[in-house]
């Protein structure tokens, strides 16, 4: 009987053993499984961030490549534009010499500064066959003597002012006004002015 007892006391310690060691292994594999599920989804969040940041590297080299064909674009612009920035002041100081060698040419002509009142235009002349271009037609009977000789005229051509005319025949504009009996400085294509005496 005593050993019987015995023999079960060890059974059931067997028993509580085995069953011990099936509840620490089943521990142990719920562990293993939990962290297997863990690694599988860290491995697929990896897996997914992977992805993410092909699509971006390949959007990414194909902004360069665009960006560097802008580039090539507007670097080729750019010099297009310097070449006509170099034409344009290549043209200008070529238009410029020109211009010198003219105004040069121009004072040296012969009397050029000691003829003012001589203009290179054709002018009409006053005559007392005329009364258009008589100076008591033009300037009143008031001013008819008060300037010895015939009277030196302008016609207006486009684009010119009284101030350049003024400037051509060396006078002030301030005469041209009185000479002419003018309220404003604005002139008419086809005009005749009375630009000084002879």
């Amino acid at each position: 009987m005593k050993t019987r007892c015995l023999m079960t006391k060890l059974a059931l310690g067997a028993a509580c053993g085995l069953v011990l060691s099936g509840c620490v292994m089943a521990e142990k594999y719920e562990a293993e499984k939990a962290r297997g599920l863990n690694f599988q989804r860290l491995l697929a969040q990896e897996e997914k961030r992977t992805g993410e940041l092909d699509s971006e590297l390949k959007r990414t080299k194909s902004a360069v490549t665009e960006t560097e064909a802008r580039n090539r674009e507007l670097g080729a612009q750019l010099q297009a534009v310097r070449e006509q920035f170099v034409k344009i002041q290549e043209d200008t100081a070529a238009t410029m010499k020109a211009v010198q060698q003219q105004q040069e040419e121009m004072g040296k002509g012969p009397k050029a500064a000691a003829r003012p009142k001589k203009p290179s235009q054709p002018v009409v002349t006053a005559s007392a066959a005329d009364p258009l271009t008589s100076n008591d037609a033009l300037l009143g009977s008031g001013e008819s003597g008060s300037h010895g000789g015939s009277a030196v005229y302008h016609l207006v051509k486009p684009g010119e002012t009284l101030f350049k005319i003024s400037k051509r025949y060396k006078v002030e504009v301030r005469s041209l006004r009185n000479w002419n009996r003018l309220e404003s400085d604005q002139l008419e294509v086809g005009q005749r002015l009375v630009v000084g005496y002879e």
